[in-house]
C-alpha cells in the first residue's frame, strides 16, 4: 500500500523563488501526493483549522516545504503550527490524532552549506536549528524524517535548479513508496 503524503507549502513569494517554483511543480503530478499551498489558499491569513486536520488525518506522511527564513518558517506556516496542532488534537492526554505519522521538512536557503557548521556563519548546524521542528513532531508523536535541504539556491543555474528539483521530486516518490 502506497503512503499519502500531503506536501504543506509555504511560500509568501512565490514569484521571486524559481528553486520552490521548479520543487513544486516537480511533484504536484505524482500519485499519492496531496500539494497544499498555504498562501494560496489562505491569503487572508484565517486557517480553517477543522479542514487542516481533516487533511492530516488523511496522510500517513507531512511534508513542510518552505524557505528557512530567519532561522525557521515563514509567518503563515507558523500560524498553521500553532493552531492546526491544538491541545487534544495533536498532543496531550486525549490528543493522539498524529501518533505513528511521519513528518519531514524539505527546506531553501540562500546560504551555502558551508554557512550552517559549527563555527560557520549561522553558527549552528540545520539540524540545531530544526530543533523546534523536530521537537514540535516528537510532541505529536509523529517521526521526523531526515530533512531535504537545498543550500545556496539563489546562486544555482537553470539546469542545477532542474537537477535539484529532480532530487526532492525523488526523494518525495520515495516516501511514497
Amino acid at each position: 500500500m502506497l503512503n499519502r503524503v500531503l506536501i504543506l507549502f509555504a511560500h509568501p513569494a512565490l514569484h521571486r523563488s524559481r528553486m520552490n517554483l521548479a520543487m513544486m511543480e516537480a511533484v504536484q503530478d505524482l500519485e499519492g501526493v496531496t500539494f497544499h499551498d498555504l498562501y494560496e489558499i489562505y491569503p487572508d491569513l484565517h486557517i480553517d483549522v477543522a479542514t487542516e486536520q481533516e487533511l492530516l488525518l488523511k496522510h500517513d506522511i507531512i511534508v513542510w516545504q518552505h524557505p528557512f527564513y530567519w532561522y525557521s518558517a515563514p509567518a503563515l506556516l507558523k500560524e498553521w503550527m500553532d493552531v492546526v496542532l491544538e491541545y487534544g488534537f495533536a498532543y496531550g492526554e486525549e490528543g493522539r490524532a498524529l501518533h505513528g505519522k511521519k513528518v519531514m521538512s524539505a527546506l531553501t536557503t540562500g546560504g551555502p552549506a558551508e554557512a550552517y557548521q559549527a563555527g560557520g556563519y549561522n553558527r549552528f548546524t540545520m539540524r540545531e536549528l530544526l530543533a523546534p521542528f523536530d521537537q514540535t513532531a516528537h510532541l505529536c508523536g509523529m517521526e521526523y524524517l531526515e530533512p531535504f535541504i537545498l543550500h545556496g539556491v539563489n546562486l544555482l543555474k537553470p539546469a542545477e535548479v532542474e537537477t535539484a528539483a529532480a532530487s526532492y521530486r525523488q526523494r518525495i516518490q520515495q516516501l511514497v513508496a
